[in-house]
């Protein structure tokens, strides 16, 4: 394949050396080479730590705005430091075969890694959009692994949770659309969440029997082994938390709403002294908006808003520090350590979006917070920052 001088520009600006040099911190939004010196290219990823290695999934970016579609595939990286990253290569490829769902030019987003520890299998989930049809397909989509850097097979896409209510949704509620429903939803248009005064539990109802809308979205596994995936849905008005199976490569049919109709996007989740911690993003587009902070006792709700957890000028922390969530990554080895993951998507240039990495960090009250740190390290989390 013939290089475009666009691409050959793009792709030397962001080879910052030769010789990658060893680094010993964190440098939130500026070039993070690779081993090989060149920007490390994993967007809208996920980290998973096995045995003593951490393993950075991401999507593979090309120069241009062209770059927002996947054009190679899902990258992956390897570090034991989290500093350093070695270019493993790609773990999941686009097909060449146009009937594929994930053939080349399709929508490829927010790839997540989770390893199942009973068949042994690395299960990647990702959301897919299929080629030439906008964000009109919103799937979710799985390809499973021996290795952990792959090669990942693709198994499937689909809407998740067909023929299935959420528990959290009142029986009155669990119904096909009447007639005149149908003929006053058809019309509706929906641009980064629905209309609370007209949406109400309608695009639920009416994609009910053929699965649920998902985009934005990341896996967890929490301490009893069991696996879940949080997407946004529903025209991205309400994220959908639901159970996979004991392979972690199909939902069970289990799920439940969180912040119906609140228009969030770019979900992670973690867990904290017995509690779960949600941050997610206000949808806005390609540009960057507030986060939002969700606390829950129980995995199923319910879950309580409990603000921005950003603090600092309102400037900044009223668009994430000009970022958008991606990834909750625990610290191994280090008591209460969790690292903000966050991307400043570039969609006109999209292999040069940056990573924002910052340390989340919890007040007198344990309640998590994010400040602006330009240079950091993991010492940070040696003592306590509480505010």
């Amino acid at each position: 394949m013939k290089r475009t001088l666009l691409s050959i520009f793009f792709t030397a600006a962001l080879v910052t050396s030769l010789a990658a040099e060893s680094r010993n911190a964190f440098i939130p939004g500026e070039i993070w080479p690779n081993n090989n010196g060149v920007h490390i290219n994993a967007h809208g990823g996920g980290i998973l730590f096995h045995e003593g290695t951490y393993y950075w999934f991401g999507q593979h970016m090309i120069a241009g705005g062209a770059g927002n579609a996947a054009h190679v595939g899902v990258s992956v990286y390897s570090s034991k430091d989290l500093y350093n990253w070695k270019d493993e290569g790609i773990a999941l490829k686009v097909s060449k075969d146009p009937k594929s769902d994930i053939t080349k030019g399709c929508v490829l987003e927010r790839p997540k890694v989770i390893y199942n520890a009973k068949t042994k299998k690395f299960v990647m989930w990702f959301h897919l959009e299929l080629r030439g049809k906008g964000y009109d397909a919103a799937r979710c989509a799985v390809a499973v692994a021996d290795q952990v850097t792959g090669p990942y097979q693709f198994i499937e896409s689909l809407r998740p949770n067909a023929g299935f209510w959420p528990i959290n949704v009142p029986e009155s509620e669990k119904k096909p659309l009447s007639a005149e429903e149908q003929t006053a939803f058809a019309p509706m248009r929906f641009n980064g969440g629905p209309d609370t005064m007209k949406a109400g539990y309608l695009i639920l109802r009416a994609q009910q029997a053929g699965g649920q809308m998902a985009r934005d979205m990341t896996a967890f596994v929490d301490d009893d082994g069991k696996a879940y995936l949080v997407f946004a849905s529903e025209h991205n008005g309400t994220l959908h938390l639901s159970l996979l199976d004991d392979t972690y490569t199909k939902h069970v049919g289990k799920y439940i709403r969180i912040a119906p109709l609140g228009s969030n996007e770019s979900p992670t989740l973690f867990k904290h002294a017995g509690l779960y911690y949600m941050i997610t993003s206000r949808c806005n587009g390609w540009e960057p908006a507030d986060a939002r902070l969700f606390r829950a006792k129980s995995i199923w709700g319910p879950w309580e808003l409990l603000g921005n957890p950003c603090v600092g000028p309102e400037d900044r922390t009223r668009i994430t520090f000009e970022t958008q969530s991606t990834h909750i990554l625990p610290v191994e080895g280090k008591k209460d350590a969790f690292i903000f993951m966050a991307d400043r998507w570039r969609p006109k240039n999209a292999i040069d979006g940056r990573h924002v990495w910052l340390p989340i960090q919890f007040d007198q009250t344990g309640k998590p917070f994010i400040e602006w740190k330009d240079r950091w390290d993991l010492s940070v989390f040696n003592a306590p920052a509480a505010k």
